[in-house]
C-alpha cells in the first residue's frame, strides 16, 4: 500500500464526485473516469505512484 489515509479519502471523494457527473449535472460519460481514483482509494495502492516512486503512506 503506497497511499496514506488522507490520500485515500480524497481519492474516494473525488471518484464519487466524478461518477456522479454521469447521473447528475452535464451527464457526460467522462465522469466514468472517477472509477480510477475510487478504485485506487479503496485498494490503497496506486500504480502511477509506484512508477514515480511516490509513497504517501508513512507506515509502510
Amino acid at each position: 500500500m503506497n497511499e496514506g489515509m488522507i490520500d485515500r479519502v480524497l481519492r474516494v471523494i473525488i471518484g464519487i464526485a466524478l461518477i456522479s457527473i454521469v447521473f447528475i449535472g452535464p451527464q457526460t460519460p467522462w465522469g466514468w473516469l472517477g472509477v480510477i481514483p475510487l478504485a485506487t482509494g479503496l485498494i490503497g495502492w496506486c500504480p502511477a505512484y509506484r512508477l514515480l516512486g511516490i509513497k504517501t503512506n508513512k507506515q509502510a
